[in-house]
């Protein structure tokens, strides 16, 4: 075990990790996860939103921490100073609470009896929802924890304006039940201009003093940026903890977390005229040295974005070339004559990244990211700098 201080952003936090058996040799694809650039993210947006008027700053590590792996990030998470995690699911928050006994956990979708056994706090989104939990309060003869999720105009989960009003109106509705915090959830905080904000704001500061006293969670990791109009005591980011841009069209204030390094099976030279791939999508004009890697849409890279990405590899940018398909893809290394079977080559890293690869793609980078497949070996990494 080994302790490193991080001080910055006029915190000073130490770090305790793990030590780790890094093994050299990639021999199939395998996701490089930055646990440095994890705990460097997470203090910036508690630093952020802390600097604005909030109390504290927590994490969304739903969908396997969004790609990157659960196990890897709420660990790295907890260590430098997040105290409180949401899950979308139930499955979820059952396998984050083995992982952390003393956290604070709440599940945004899904409500039964058994969370309360593993206080694991829910997420209560409708009248139905509070008066389920409120009748297993009563049964249970005890007091029990929630968070009450209260929509401003996303229109998926949430009491809508009909339901609050009729809550207000009847707050012995919620005997039995002591509200952790209220929430709300942005609809277009990565677009600062956007009018949703600012109707979201003064709709949420109204649902606020119907209940005084009880803690508030409104900005996810756009919202941290959105300034102090949009400070809560808690924060929820998700996205920008593991590298992605909450700031589009700006530079990206968060570091890279993820590398995603294969290596090349087989490379063979093809002719003038020779295509490659499915469906002939490709078509060689020159003498051409193919490079197959492999790696596909199985795995997360998406078949929308065939001959438009790259890798990389000792720095230089490679072309990837024809369709690509569930379990392989392909690179022309014609100019590069050091690469062969076994050579490395990266598809994502802090050049490359998810959002270079959701363009690439014409989707978003949340997707890119929580796409990631299940067949990676993932590898906790410090202080990666690139390739």
């Amino acid at each position: 075990m080994f302790v490193r201080s991080w001080i910055g952003l006029g915190l000073a936090r130490e770090i305790v990790f793990l030590p780790l058996q890094h093994d050299p040799m990639i021999s199939a694809p395998t996701l490089f996860v930055d646990s440095d650039a994890i705990a460097a993210n997470w203090l910036l947006l508690d630093s952020w939103h802390r600097a604005a008027g909030g109390r504290a700053c927590g994490a969304a590590v739903k969908a396997d921490a969004y790609g990157v792996g659960l196990n890897l990030a709420a660990p790295v998470l907890f260590e430098v100073g997040c105290r409180h995690f949401f899950t979308a699911t139930i499955d979820e928050a059952i396998v984050l609470r083995k992982l952390l006994p003393e956290a604070w956990i709440s599940v945004l979708n899904g409500l039964t009896p058994a969370l309360a056994e593993k206080n694991i706090v829910p997420v209560l989104n409708s009248l139905g929802d509070i008066e389920r939990w409120r009748r297993f309060a009563y049964e249970a003869e005890e007091q029990v924890s929630a968070v009450l999720h209260v929509d401003t105009g996303m229109a998926r989960l949430g009491l809508d304006a009909r339901e609050f009003l009729h809550l207000a109106a009847h707050p012995e509705l919620l005997s039995g039940i002591s509200l952790d915090f209220v929430m709300t959830h942005l609809v277009a905080a990565e677009v600062p201009q956007a009018a949703q904000n600012t109707d979201q704001t003064v709709r949420f500061r109204t649902i606020e003093a119907t209940f005084p006293g009880t803690r508030t969670s409104l900005a996810n990791s756009a919202g941290i940026f959105l300034g102090a109009r949009f400070v809560s005591d808690l924060a929820r980011p998700g996205y920008a903890l593991y590298g992605g841009n909450p700031t589009p069209g700006h530079k990206n204030p968060m570091r890279s977390v993820i590398r995603l390094a294969a290596p090349v099976i087989q490379v063979r030279d093809i002719p003038v005229g020779a295509s490659v791939g499915y469906n002939a999508t490709w078509v060689a004009t020159r003498k051409t040295r193919v490079a197959t890697l492999g790696i596909g849409y199985a795995d997360g890279i998406l078949r929308a974005a065939s001959g438009r990405l790259v890798a990389r590899h000792r720095g230089v940018r490679i072309k990837q070339i024809g369709r690509i398909s569930m379990d392989l893809m392909t690179f022309d290394v014609t100019e590069h004559p050091d690469i062969g079977p076994g050579s490395i080559l990266n598809l994502l890293d802090d050049t490359i990244t998810i959002e270079t690869m959701a363009k690439a793609a014409e989707t978003s980078g949340y997707e890119i990211l929580t796409s990631l497949g299940k067949r990676y070996r993932r590898v906790l990494e410090h202080g990666y700098r690139g390739a």
